[in-house]
């Protein structure tokens, strides 16, 4: 990093810390990784204080009966009387109303004094989503007290999270997998110079492997053990061991409960189409990026981040796709609440990357 950038980082951040107003102990200024499988929060000087699946159950009257965790439990094995419903869909918020019972119930988990109300709040969006969609975000935000919302893109914010430098004039990629998009952007100055935000992600591989068993086994699966078989058996290149497991499902013949033993072979067969659309769409932003920022990812690599970057040997396919190196991010579920976070620490820093 350029001296004159260190040093104004660090003016940037000792006027932050000088404007420290008298009453900065009544507030509680978050930023939000709002996933489509999992919203993580980061408290201003705390870190990640909560990282819980974005799911509710409500009841008859629509009143929010469990949030993250505890309505994960109650996923498919509800009754009549509760609902389970995922607020967010490909990435942007599908249920607004649901969204904003989510939103205030997780803030108010990591709340440690009652008094305390949110002043700001960053939240992070897929780079593809439109403005409607913006205001939605703003807008269930907003609702659930925030005075002060700005928003960011979700790749720019995994790219701070694993510590590249934005601000430099050097050209970087990250393709993040959450569990309802990928975004794939190539970074460099402050800006995305190009970006795909491609509506498939984590739950299409879950359907995947779903229509697998209906389809070649008779067998009805959940959710959630659709879930457990791609993390456990999936695959995106052949493994040095196959691995095999036996699964629980319904016979959709005579509608008793079986079981099934499938390999990795079997799952990665299931899940090969969705996978090659995302090495696909990897291939076809390299084509649109400008030749002087190529140089820059040929010396630098394709960074991977999100959830789907622990998908086994997905880096391997990119990289025999692409002759390109390829690196996983260190804790990639993490890197986009983590740079979501630094954004939150230092806002005038990080001003210019805002939307």
């Amino acid at each position: 990093m350029p001296q004159s950038e260190v040093s104004y980082k660090e003016t940037s951040v000792s006027q932050n810390n000088a404007k420290g107003g008298l009453f900065d102990w009544l507030y509680t200024d978050i930023a939000i990784d709002l996933g489509t499988a999992n919203t993580l929060i980061h408290a201003r000087n705390q870190g990640i204080v909560l990282n819980e699946p974005s799911i509710v159950a409500l009841n008859m009257e629509n009143q929010a009966v469990a949030i993250g965790h505890e309505a994960r439990l109650m996923h498919e094995k509800t009754h009549k009387k509760i609902r389970t419903v995922r607020p967010l869909r490909d990435g942007v918020i599908a249920d607004f109303e649901v969204a904003e019972h989510m939103i205030r119930g997780m803030i108010k988990k990591v709340k440690v004094k009652w008094y305390s109300s949110t002043r700001k709040m960053v939240v992070c969006v897929p780079s593809g989503i439109t403005e409607v969609e913006k205001r939605a975000v703003r807008d269930s935000a907003e609702h659930a007290g925030a005075k002060e919302v700005h928003l960011v893109d979700e790749p720019m914010a995994a790219a701070i999270g694993i510590g590249l430098d934005v601000h430099e004039p050097v050209g970087n990629m990250i393709v993040d997998i959450g569990g309802g998009t990928t975004e794939i952007a190539v970074i460099a100055l402050s800006g995305i110079v190009y970006s795909q935000s491609v509506r498939l992600g984590g739950d299409e591989l879950n359907e995947d492997i779903i229509n697998y068993f209906r389809r070649n086994h008779n067998l009805l699966i959940g959710e959630r053990t659709g879930e457990q078989v791609k993390c456990l058996l999936g695959s995106a290149a052949p493994l040095d061991e196959e691995l095999e497991l036996t699964v629980k499902g319904r016979d959709l013949v005579n509608g008793v409960p079986r079981t099934r033993i499938v390999t990795s072979k079997d799952i990665r067969e299931a899940i090969s189409e969705s996978v090659n659309t995302i090495v696909e769409s990897v291939t076809k932003s390299l084509e649109q990026t400008p030749p002087e920022l190529s140089a820059d990812i040929l010396d630098r690599g394709i960074f991977l981040t999100g959830g789907g970057a622990l998908l086994k040997n997905l880096d391997k396919l990119i990289m025999e796709t692409t002759d390109l190196p390829v690196h996983i991010a260190e804790d990639p579920l993490t890197a986009v609440v983590r740079g979501t976070g630094k954004v939150l620490e230092d806002l005038e820093y990080y001003r210019a990357i805002l939307t």
